[in-house]
């Protein structure tokens, strides 16, 4: 599971959001456009103030590189110090539960950044979907049945897909208390992705025509 994220739609500070990092500073989103990172901070978003060492562990990376880039990633305000502890051996955790970033900045910068950050993301899911087509064979029918991938294509006004992103956002809500309070959470609960891609299908491939896709077989 790769930590939450939401995209310039959302706004961060209306009423019922969720606490939310906004990311605007070019160097802040290529600091976090980094798997490591990423990983770090939805580790910590799921598990709650985990040291550098512990992380490590979790995430079979070098004890020297999570903290590494637990500093990189506090200096953008993503994770900060949860107190106690020296050195390697002090917590760390998260500052919010979402990270969002605007996908539509007038300033080329900006733009290039966040559009960089947004391919780094979606390779991620891209590599959590293989992960779970390999090892889902293994898995009990409930959870084979339960899980999924799909697609329909609607045709929306801008508006309406903003409208109907927030009535998602509001389904799951109920669910994000349990994020870093493992007391929260049903002993049969997993973590889980839930991915929202809503893109239009009607621009054109590079090389190609602008013929629209249609839905995934």
């Amino acid at each position: 599971m790769t930590e939450p994220t939401r995209g310039a739609q959302d706004t961060p500070g209306a009423p019922d959001t969720p606490p939310t990092v906004q990311l605007s500073d070019p160097r802040a989103l290529r600091a976090y456009a980094h798997p490591t990172r990423m990983a770090l901070v939805g580790l910590l978003r799921r598990e709650g103030p985990l040291t550098a060492t512990r992380a490590a562990e979790l995430l079979g990376e070098s004890v020297a590189g999570c903290s590494f880039h637990l500093r990189q990633l506090a200096k953008y305000g993503l994770v900060e110090e949860a107190g106690g502890g020296r050195g390697r051996e002090k917590p760390w955790r998260a500052t919010a539960l979402f990270t969002a970033w605007d996908t539509a900045s007038p300033d080329p910068a900006t733009a290039e950044a966040a559009g960089a950050l947004q391919r780094v993301v979606v390779e991620r899911y891209a590599e959590l979907a293989a992960r779970w087509l390999e090892a889902q064979r293994g898995e009990s029918a409930a959870w084979q049945r339960a899980a999924g991938v799909g697609d329909t294509v609607l045709h929306l006004t801008a508006e309406e897909l903003a409208e109907l992103g927030a009535r998602m956002d509001e389904l799951t809500r109920p669910y994000l208390e349990r994020l870093g309070r493992p007391d929260a959470r049903p002993p049969d609960s997993r973590p889980v992705l839930l991915v929202r891609m809503a893109l239009p299908t009607d621009t054109a491939a590079p090389g190609r025509g602008g013929a629209e896709a249609g839905p995934t077989p």
